[in-house]
């Protein structure tokens, strides 16, 4: 399994809109300097993250994003699953999937299914206030060694 840039970027731009939310909106250009990404795949991922309620949008001259609840709310799992789809390492383990006819005498099978739930269980346990309290001791460990 592999994360792409679509589900990397959608967690940082969520990150980046916690780490600098002061309640005013914050433009798309800001967001993309800052994360080094280009505006217009930015403008892609925030409608995606948009339409699901993640982040609101205001349109004007004040306008810009502005992350929908309290970065608690959100964890990386919930973006990644928006962005990429299932988590699911092998596609017998996904949701819809049919039921392979090898179920019962597959000898990986458990594999997988203790691969999925580790993923899970990482991907459901941070959230984005998790990574904002990241990035915050950073940037202060960072601040002392000078």
């Amino acid at each position: 399994m592999k994360i792409s840039t679509k589900g990397r970027y959608a967690v940082r731009v969520m990150l980046d809109l916690a780490l600098n939310h002061t309640g005013e909106c914050i433009k798309a250009r800001d967001i993309a300097a800052r994360q080094g990404i280009s505006e217009k795949y930015l403008e892609q991922i925030i409608a995606v993250l948009n339409r699901a309620g993640y982040v609101k949008s205001v349109r004007g001259a004040q306008g810009g994003y502005k992350i929908a609840r309290a970065p608690e709310e959100y964890t990386v799992g919930m973006i990644l699953r928006l962005t990429e789809g299932s988590m699911a390492p092998v596609a017998c383990l996904e949701g819809d999937a049919e039921e392979c006819g090898r179920r019962g005498t597959c000898e990986t099978l458990q594999v997988w299914q203790e691969l999925y739930a580790a993923i899970n269980g990482v991907i459901d346990h941070v959230t984005i206030a998790d990574l904002v309290e990241r990035s915050r001791r950073r940037r202060d460990n960072l601040d002392y060694s000078i």
